[in-house]
């Protein structure tokens, strides 16, 4: 006899059933089990697991850098700031503060004040009653932290890694400030918003005096453990990624290796493209057309003439300006970890202020990101629907051991 699937209801279905029993139902301690049964026990579990992610730590200290191969949280904070000294001790003794507060924090631990009430709070507050939520900070710095105007802002620019530059402007960016480069950053992640903004305000507060805050994006993403995430458009964003498990990819994509400094061996490069979506024009154009601009069906994200989302893509298949199509022809590989953002309502157009905070992380940009970069500014059908308006690259130096601080192979010796 063939087994059919045991009936879900929903709570509607519930309420029907016991009027049409002429009786209602009544939830006791007892009743809550058959009612979480009857219901497929959604609720409990998504609990429980939200739970799980909540109170997850993530390992501040490592090999590589934890936020960059580290499976998406839900949130993001990329916080661009200038130095506003030209003292190497003051930018070592910030990043020796930022280590202890990110090794803290990451525990989700906060800092405790003794002694003087009439001083400011050491930490902000927001969040001592949560738990860690898998936070992750991510240290990067930008081409003008080694040299600025031809000086060597700070005595470091022998070692100066190889592809760390301003992204040049191709033809169709509208490039705005702040949102271009800087000369250190932060990326923080947490799959609660509150503890992600936290995190980035401590950093904020305890540097002043030495960096000023450039500029700063967040940034959302949600998609169920195992799935590709979506971005605002409706279409999977990241199939191409490698597993976060794969070991020997990342090493062939991400990590930099013995051609880089030593303190850059085990790091990485990020890059930062900031693009606004008009998402308005995009609603009102067809379902054959968006899938045309993207080579991929937008439920399944298989690519054309393909089945399922991670299937090889056929070149053949592809619209001639597809996104997808135009980036396999440039044989390269990234690491991407974008976030969707939505900042208010655009003030001269009166639409949604809403796009794409676009980060990938890869070994070398000038092979594996910039050739990418041009093929698409030039050919990519989304570029009618699309806008870069930032732009920025930073080095990211080699995870960090306990007992040192951030970077400290390039700041001494």
């Amino acid at each position: 006899m063939e087994q059919t699937e045991s009936k879900k209801y929903s709570r509607r279905d519930l309420l029907k059933l016991s009027l049409a029993a002429g009786a209602g139902m009544a939830i006791s301690a007892s009743g809550i089990g058959t009612f979480a049964a009857i219901t497929g026990g959604s609720a409990k579990s998504e609990a429980a697991a939200g739970k799980s992610r909540n109170t997850s730590v993530l390992p501040f200290y490592g090999q590589h850098q934890a936020g960059i191969v580290t499976p998406q949280q839900t949130y993001m904070y990329l916080a661009a700031f200038n130095l506003t000294t030209g003292s190497r001790s003051s930018v070592i003794q910030l990043y020796k503060t930022w280590t202890a507060l990110g090794a803290q924090m990451s525990m989700g631990d906060t800092a405790e004040d003794k002694g003087n009430d009439w001083l400011p709070p050491k930490d902000t507050g927001e969040a001592l009653d949560l738990q860690p939520s898998r936070l992750t900070m991510t240290f990067g710095f930008g081409p003008s932290f080694f040299s600025q105007n031809g000086v060597d802002r700070f005595g470091v620019l022998e070692k100066m890694p190889k592809h760390v530059k301003d992204i040049p402007p191709f033809p169709r960016d509208d490039l705005q400030q702040p949102f271009i480069g800087g000369d250190i950053c932060i990326q923080v992640c947490a799959d609660d918003q509150q503890v992600a903004f936290h995190a980035v305000r401590n950093f904020i507060k305890t540097a002043v005096g030495t960096a000023e805050l450039k500029w700063m994006q967040s940034g959302f993403i949600s998609t169920p453990d195992g799935e590709t995430p979506r971005n605002l458009f409706g279409f999977k964003d990241g199939t191409a990624n490698a597993s976060p498990e794969d070991v020997h990819a990342h090493d062939e994509i991400v990590w930099a290796g013995e051609e880089e400094p030593d303190w850059m061996k085990g790091g990485t490069y990020m890059a930062c493209r900031k693009i606004k979506m008009f998402l308005e024009v995009w609603d009102r154009s067809s379902l054959k057309e968006q899938e045309d601009t993207f080579g991929r069906k937008k439920t399944s994200g298989a690519p054309y003439g393909k089945v399922k989302e991670h299937d090889t893509v056929d070149l053949a298949q592809q619209p001639s300006t597809s996104h997808t199509g135009l980036a396999k022809r440039t044989g390269q590989q990234i690491y991407r970890r974008a976030y969707s953002y939505t900042d208010g309502v655009d003030a001269k157009t009166g639409y949604v202020d809403a796009g794409l905070m676009f980060i990938s992380y890869q070994k070398n940009p000038d092979r594996q990101l910039l050739p990418m970069l041009e093929v698409l500014s030039k050919q990519d059908k989304l570029n009618e629907y699309t806008k870069h308006v930032g732009s920025a690259m930073f080095a990211c130096a080699r995870g960090i051991q306990k007992g040192e601080y951030i970077a400290q192979a390039l700041l001494e010796g």
